[in-house]
């Protein structure tokens, strides 16, 4: 591995509100009884629990972490689950996660309360054969050495508690991992790495690569979730910092190579688990999901959030016989789920989930090229003469807009491709945020809340910020100066840009820019509008509910070119589809 520094500050210290009931170091093994219950807001257990607290285990440079295990009260061998983060081991149960599921509307007493956040739920997995392994790692807590943040080191740390559970005298030998978002992307790095004893990975959506999908993604710099997430980072030393990184590297160098995993060496069967609509996670898992070496690899795109996806019980049993397959070795048919189930979001209460095909897009998608008209404000299939339109780029509502009706049912699936022509007046630089969304037959704007708390509250924190609660449409940025392609990358579907450098505007100088938007699957009835927004600004605001949203660095107007030799154009997969559900 290549010896790169990454940028460091001091990790926290703890306090109550990330306390669990089980916090605090204690090393040793105690029987939770079938019944008990960490408090009267989470479900009592359904088995007997071993609970091994505060485990010490060695990593190869000698280190030494601690972690938890939960494991069913029995003589067999049983497979191993590991949920990786720096969330803390114990903590499922503290307030603020417990402040955070109550404002989502998710129901407490659906969990057992000893589940890491973002975790799989020991209750449920030690009932079913399996021990759920949850770590503080390196850094964090009580564990030794200085925090490593999503790179290649921290796979390797996670591949070496992975062999460690393949060889406890109570494990099976074949080991899993699940959970949401930190515990997706942990699990991309460690399975890159291919510890042995790896049998499977549940990634449940999450990024893929760190400059692409957070820190500098179209190449502006978005610090919002990533100062949140400096406070994740409780222990006794240092913690890696991604934004003194990307200060230092704003370009997409070799550090930034080390925050991306090697998706061909991921070899072990995967059920990839990702949503159109998560602000953070959408691009990340898609790309994991399509880039990685596993010929056993199954994608399932729900129409929710992911952490009350996750713990639905129709959910947690599809995982269970993918888990059944692959780490017991039972005979259930698993391979007979389609490779993909996608959903058709309708945004009126009617969403289509769980749709079987080979591939995404489906194979009936017929990508289509819809071309801009900026005398018109339109989007068609024929492209139009030359024209241009302008915003003012220094104000929020400065944009312009392309708008198109359809005449029969249509569905628009895959990955949205953008080509802009466009020109920036007063500057040497833009940066352009683009936005597809659904419009109902009056030409009304179609949303949807994507958690159970559906509230006059939910709706007004999500009107400009909590994207991760909504969805709005399929979205994309590019700052001009960051548009070189990286054409060994670059698909027909999806423009990967090489952001290995930076090449100003000249006066006057009209570039072509290629925006890889959001993939979604959107249903337009005959009559509704499909709606391309572009503008000078994030109009969907920061990533959570507090997460301040990025402030573009633009300039004087941005000029949109149209039709002739600068035929800008939006390219979608189409298909057609039953009005009726059944």
């Amino acid at each position: 591995m290549k010896d790169i520094t990454f940028a460091q500050l001091p990790a926290l210290p703890d306090n109550a509100t990330r306390q669990g009931l089980f916090s605090g170091f204690a090393a040793g093994s105690v029987t939770l009884p079938k019944g008990f219950r960490v408090s009267d807001k989470f479900a009592p257990l359904p088995v007997d629990i071993i609970l091994d607290k505060d485990v010490a285990v060695t990593l190869r440079d000698g280190t030494t972490i601690y972690t938890d295990v939960l494991r069913p009260v029995s003589d067999e061998k049983v497979p191993v689950i590991v949920a990786w983060s720096p969330y803390g081991k114990s903590c499922g149960n503290a307030p603020q996660y417990d402040d955070l599921f109550s404002l989502l509307g998710m129901d407490p007493s659906i969990l057992s309360g000893l589940q890491k956040f973002e975790g799989p739920d020991p209750a449920y997995w030690c009932a079913k054969g399996y021990a759920v392994c949850q770590p503080d790692p390196r850094g964090t807590y009580n564990s030794e050495g200085d925090a490593r943040w999503w790179n290649r080191r921290e796979g390797e740390d996670f591949h070496d508690l992975v062999e460690w559970c393949g060889t406890q005298e109570w494990s099976n030998g074949k080991v899993g991992a699940s959970g949401n978002s930190y515990l997706t992307v942990s699990q991309w790095f460690m399975a890159a790495e291919r510890p042995a004893h790896l049998a499977a990975i549940a990634p449940w959506e999450g990024m893929s690569d760190i400059y692409r999908d957070l820190i500098l993604r179209g190449g502006i710099p978005d610090y919002g979730f990533s100062k949140t997430l400096r406070n994740a980072y409780i222990g006794k030393n240092q913690r890696e910092d991604l934004i003194l990184d990307a200060d230092a590297h704003p370009l997409r160098d070799e550090l930034w190579e080390q925050r991306a995993p090697d998706f061909s060496k991921i070899d072990v069967p995967a059920y990839v688990v990702a949503s159109y609509s998560n602000s953070i996670h959408t691009p990340g898992t898609f790309r994991g999901w399509r880039d990685m070496g596993s010929t056993q690899k199954w994608l399932r795109i729900h129409a929710t959030m992911e952490w009350p996806d996750y713990y639905i019980e129709e959910h947690q049993a599809d995982l269970l016989r993918f888990f059944d397959r692959f780490l017991k070795d039972v005979d259930n048919g698993w391979e007979d789920t389609p490779t993909v189930r996608y959903t058709l979001h309708d945004l009126e209460g009617a969403d289509r989930t769980n749709l079987p095909a080979t591939q995404f897009p489906p194979e009936q998608a017929v990508a289509t090229q819809y071309f801009q008209d900026a005398s018109t404000s339109t989007l068609g299939t024929e492209a139009p003469s030359a024209a241009t339109a302008s915003y003012d780029a220094t104000t929020k509502d400065g944009c312009v807009e392309f708008a198109m009706t359809v005449e029969k049912d249509t569905a628009f699936i895959g990955y949205p491709r953008l080509r802009l022509f466009a020109q920036a007046d007063g500057s040497n630089d833009m940066d352009i945020f683009v936005l597809l969304q659904k419009l109902d037959a009056d030409g009304r704007l179609m949303e949807q809340i994507t958690i159970p708390n559906k509230s006059p509250q939910m709706q007004q924190m999500t009107r400009e910020g909590a994207s991760i609660l909504s969805y709005k449409g399929s979205n994309g940025r590019l700052r001009a100066s960051m548009r070189q392609l990286d054409t060994d990358k670059t698909t027909d579907d999806v423009p990967v840009h090489s952001f290995d450098r930076v090449e100003k505007l000249a006066s006057g100088e009209i570039v072509a820019l290629d925006f890889d938007l959001f993939p979604t699957g959107l249903l337009l009835y005959a009559g509704q509008q499909l709606r391309l927004i572009v503008g000078g600004y994030n109009t969907l605001g920061g990533a959570m509910p507090g997460t301040e949203n990025l402030v573009p660095d633009n300039h004087g107007r941005h000029v949109i070119h149209t039709g002739g030799d600068h035929a800008s154009f939006l390219r979608i997969g189409t298909m057609p589809f039953a009005a009726d559900p059944e």
